[in-house]
């Protein structure tokens, strides 16, 4: 078969929001087959940011042009600290100034932060118009592109605001890994690593084995982390498309990762780096609860320690840090809740006594200096 009549490599996944394909392809920004079939309408809006646009919307628009009468492009500010209110109206201020109507698909090109900004715009314009997830970070492509979770942040929490509203496609372009920073490339791998843990035991042995391919970008062994975190991802969303159950798995990390982000002030750590040491944190945790033996703490610690992530936590203190956790996602009734590791390759969820939240909180460096 030519490039033009092989279909591209592709995961299916199938939610009641919406079902859709996540196409992951290296030169798949410039091959037509990543964007046939998409709804059709008489503008497209590219909404990218000052670092990504210069590199890759060009190519993206020259994509789109068979497709749409009119491509347009928002160049929105880099950086976690702008996922803001002030920052989704630019979206809002440049659909309206454009005239979009309720058909207009919007391209999220970038990593987490646009792709969550893009999709929240999306489900709030009109009442919800179509988009399309076009990651270009190796968190956004394992990860937030992947499962209709759209949000802004709010001083008092990570991603408090949002909606759920699912993409028409996801386009993973494996050639935009190339260009990424090698610590937004470890902090991605933070993201991958969380897979093992959680849902596939023998994934965690091979990340573990093929860690320095990785690092190093080798593109098999990059092709096949990221098709295998889709996978699973893929499987939790079908399942559990609005995290009443299953889903809040994916979040293994995340609670003690988010109070990092908050108290800091977004931006100062990146997401993959809070959530790297939210799953030793969390991993601690379910070893002082007896879920699993200390040398699965040790495990996770030295395969985070040589992707260079973060295994301390700042020193924010431990009441601050059960402040901010209370205000999660998946806490209930003012308890916290945490995604823990029952077995490698198996996650539960359930709350924890607030003394052992503190040993973890103390022993790995979050506790003020006296």
């Amino acid at each position: 078969m030519n490039r033009s009549s092989a279909p591209l490599p592709a995961l299916r996944v199938c939610t009641p929001g919406g079902n859709y394909d996540i196409v992951i392809a290296r030169g798949a920004l410039t091959d037509p087959r990543a964007w046939a079939g998409l709804p059709a309408a008489q503008q497209a809006v590219i909404v990218s940011n000052v670092a990504v646009a210069p590199l890759y919307a060009a190519t993206l628009q020259q994509a789109l042009a068979p497709h749409y009468a009119r491509v347009s492009l928002l160049q929105l500010p880099d950086g976690e600290e702008h996922k803001t209110w002030e920052t989704l109206n630019l979206v809002f201020d440049h659909l309206l100034g454009s005239g979009c109507d309720r058909k207009t698909v919007l391209f999220a090109l970038g990593g987490g932060v646009i792709g969550d900004m893009t999709g929240f715009a999306a489900a709030c314009y009109m009442r919800g118009v179509p988009f399309v997830q076009v990651p270009t970070t190796l968190l956004a492509q394992v990860d937030s592109s992947v499962g209709g979770k759209t949000a802004i942040n709010h001083p008092r929490g990570k991603n408090m605001i949002g909606a759920f509203h699912q993409p028409q496609r996801v386009v993973c372009d494996l050639a935009t890994l190339d260009t990424l920073p090698q610590r937004e490339l470890a902090a991605g791998l933070a993201e991958v690593i969380k897979y093992g843990p959680i849902a596939d035991a023998d994934f965690l042995g091979w990340i573990e084995a093929k860690l320095p391919a990785l690092l190093a970008r080798d593109a098999d062994a990059l092709a096949h982390a990221i098709g295998r975190s889709c996978e699973i991802k893929a499987w939790v969303v079908g399942q559990d498309e609005r995290e009443a159950g299953l889903r809040a798995i994916l979040n293994f990390g995340h609670t003690f990762g988010h109070a990092i982000e908050a108290a800091l002030g977004y931006g100062q750590w990146l997401h993959g780096e809070a959530v790297a040491c939210g799953m030793l944190m969390a991993s601690a945790l379910s070893a002082r609860l007896g879920l699993v033996p200390q040398g699965f703490v040790d495990r996770m610690q030295a395969l985070l320690e040589r992707c260079g992530l973060p295994t301390r936590a700042p020193a924010i203190g431990s009441a601050r840090f059960i402040e901010l956790m209370r205000i999660d996602k998946k806490a209930e009734g003012g308890e916290i809740r945490f995604v823990l590791i029952e077995a490698p390759g198996h996650a539960i969820v359930r709350a924890a006594p607030d003394a052992l939240v503190r040993e973890v909180i103390e022993c790995h460096g979050g506790a003020r200096a006296s």
